[in-house]
């Protein structure tokens, strides 16, 4: 499934750790926005790792996950950062 990770980290430290873990499991979109594309595991994986990570008091981290019946489907304007990849999501 395609997750859509959007956070707000308040400390630098944190905000760079939280950064490379999302780089470890998608894309980035946005400064703070990724694209992961995971299967419930690796998302669980990702999930624990931010979670012993941020600052619950301080920090943000907001989990969308995307349905799509084809991904082509999604538009972009300006710049375009999406990573070109044939796959399509069902839910």
């Amino acid at each position: 499934m395609l997750h859509l990770i959007a956070y707000d980290i308040a400390c630098g430290v944190r905000l760079r750790k939280v950064a490379a873990i999302c780089e470890d499991f998608g894309t980035r979109v946005e400064k703070s926005v990724f694209e992961c594309d995971l299967n419930d595991k690796d998302f669980a994986r990702m999930w624990e790792r931010l979670s012993s990570t941020i600052s619950p008091d301080e920090d943000s981290i907001l989990d969308y996950p995307i349905g799509l019946i084809d991904s082509k489907r999604i538009r972009t304007l300006g710049r375009k950062v999406r990573c070109e990849r044939p796959t399509t999501y069902i839910f």
